[in-house]
């Protein structure tokens, strides 16, 4: 099974679709946004495309109750950290990337995912594996990036975004 990974669209409408459609492209079933989704039209994109997703607030979603009906029918969004369970894997969602060590020693959790830095970043700890996109608006790192990750054997590709 594989998911897409991504991270503070910020609103950034054409990377947000270039991001979408590596995905579509890949085969990927699950989408994990990380937050900093900030505007609900961003989700008319994520359905548009019609691959299912799971969302945390970020520091700068306004318009909570407007993304939450917009992210209806074909995803959700939600106050993280999340804990769910995706094809074979436990996994922990969140947006501020907080005791994400404490987590992966914890054992529960095979993959992390958070945003906010604008950051990529990819390592092991345990046996869990600790991700952040990037930026999928590039705005701060002048990186626009997102990650492609394969459940089955914890594979990540990094999606370089025009």
């Amino acid at each position: 099974m594989k998911i897409g990974i991504i991270a503070d669209t910020h609103d950034h409408l054409p990377r947000t679709r270039a991001a979408l459609e590596r995905f579509r492209v890949a085969g990927v079933t699950h989408v994990l946004h990380a937050g900093d989704v900030c505007s609900p039209f961003v989700f008319l994109l994520f359905k548009e495309f019609k691959i299912p997703f799971t969302a945390v607030f970020g520091n700068n979603d306004g318009e909570w109750l407007f993304l939450i009906k917009v992210a209806h029918g074909l995803g959700e969004i939600k106050k993280g950290p999340l804990a769910l369970e995706l094809g074979p894997r436990k996994i922990a969602l969140m947006h501020e990337p907080v005791f994400l060590d404490a987590l992966a020693d914890s054992g529960h959790f095979d993959l992390i995912v958070s945003g906010h830095t604008h950051d990529l970043d990819e390592r092991r700890r345990a046996d869990a594996l600790i991700v952040n996109p990037g930026e999928c608006c590039g705005y701060l790192r002048n990186r626009a990036t997102a990650m492609i990750c394969d459940l089955d054997t914890m594979a990540v590709t990094v999606a370089e975004l025009a």
